[in-house]
C-alpha cells in the first residue's frame, strides 16, 4: 500500500493510470461501515484509493472536532489489511489555503434536516468531497446510506457540476443489536449506548407499519417519536429520493429519517423503502 500526503503527488502518481478507480473518502476512525465501502470498491474497480482526512470546514464552532476519534496507525492496518492500493492522508494545509473559493449548498436541501441545527455544515462537506475528487479523479466513488443527506446532495453537486465520477450508495452497516456503525459511537457510555437504541428501534416499527400496508407518513411519524421518547429527536422525516416531503410512502422511492441525541451525541439513521 502506498501511502501519499501531497494532492500535486498524487496527481502524478495517478496521471498515467489506466485503470478504473474506486474512491472511499472518510474521515478516519475506520469502522466495519468503511471496511464495507472498500470492499465494494474492490469489486468493482482495479485499483482502491481511500482518503482520510479530518475536515475542518463542515464542523461548526463548538462542535467535536477537537475530540473526534483520531486512530491513524490503526487505520492505516486497516487498509492495508482491506487492500487498498493507494492511502491518501492529507494535512489541513494540504488541501486548504488562504482566501478559499467558497462552494455554497443548495439553499434549500442544503439547509433542511440535519442543514437546520448545523447551517453551513455541508457548505463544508462539498466543499472538501469537490477538492477529493479533482485530486483523485476516480472512476466510481462509494459513500454510505446511512449519510443519507449529505449522499444526497453530493450526487446532485456532480450531476449539477456536470462531473463524471459515478457516486455509489453502499447499505449502511449495523452492530448486532441494530445501532448503526459511526465513528461517534466511541462517545457513548453503555446506558447513552442502550438509549441509542430507540434511533433503529423506531425505524424499525416503521417498517412493520409499512408491511402492515400503513403508508400515511403523519401516523408513521407519530408512533416513532413514540418509540424514541425521552430522546432529544432533531427530526423525524418521511421524503422521497429527492428529498422532498411526501404524505404517503411510496415504496421504491422512499427515505425514512431520524437524527436524536443519545446523551451529549446526535446519532443519524434511516432506511430506504
Amino acid at each position: 500500500m502506498k501511502i501519499i500526503s501531497n494532492p500535486v503527488e498524487l496527481k502524478e502518481y495517478l496521471k498515467y493510470k489506466k485503470e478504473s478507480i474506486g474512491f472511499v473518502p472518510t474521515m478516519g476512525a475506520l469502522h466495519e461501515g468503511h471496511i464495507s465501502l472498500i470492499k465494494k470498491a474492490k469489486e468493482e474497480n482495479e485499483l482502491v484509493i481511500v482518503s482520510i482526512f479530518l475536515n475542518p470546514t463542515q464542523f461548526l464552532k463548538g462542535e467535536d472536532l477537537d475530540k473526534y476519534p483520531k486512530k491513524d496507525d490503526a487505520d492505516k492496518h486497516i487498509c492495508k489489511l482491506s487492500g487498498v492500493d493507494v492511502l491518501f492522508f492529507p494535512h489541513s494545509y494540504d488541501i486548504y489555503g488562504d482566501d478559499e473559493v467558497s462552494l455554497s449548498a443548495p439553499n434549500v436541501r442544503g439547509y433542511v434536516l440535519e442543514g437546520t441545527s448545523r447551517p453551513s455544515h455541508f457548505n463544508g462537506v462539498l466543499t472538501v468531497v469537490m477538492k477529493l475528487l479533482n485530486i483523485v479523479n476516480p472512476t466510481r466513488a462509494y459513500f454510505g446510506k446511512k449519510d443519507a443527506q449529505q449522499l444526497n446532495l453530493i450526487s446532485l453537486m456532480i450531476k449539477q457540476l456536470f462531473m463524471s465520477t459515478l457516486i455509489v450508495p453502499v447499505d449502511t452497516v449495523r452492530e448486532n443489536d441494530g445501532l448503526a456503525l459511526s465513528s461517534r459511537n466511541v462517545y457513548l457510555s453503555s446506558s447513552e449506548r442502550k438509549d441509542a437504541l430507540k434511533i433503529s428501534a423506531s425505524l424499525h416499527s416503521a417498517g412493520i407499519m409499512v408491511s402492515k400496508n400503513i403508508l400515511d407518513s403523519k401516523e408513521i411519524i407519530k408512533k416513532m417519536r413514540e418509540v424514541l421518547s425521552p430522546l432529544e429527536i432533531f427530526y423525524v422525516e418521511i421524503l422521497n429520493r429527492d428529498f422532498e416531503q411526501i404524505s404517503h410512502v411510496e415504496i421504491g422511492n422512499t427515505v425514512i429519517l431520524v437524527e436524536a441525541k443519545a446523551g451529549t451525541t446526535r446519532l443519524l439513521d434511516n432506511i430506504w423503502l
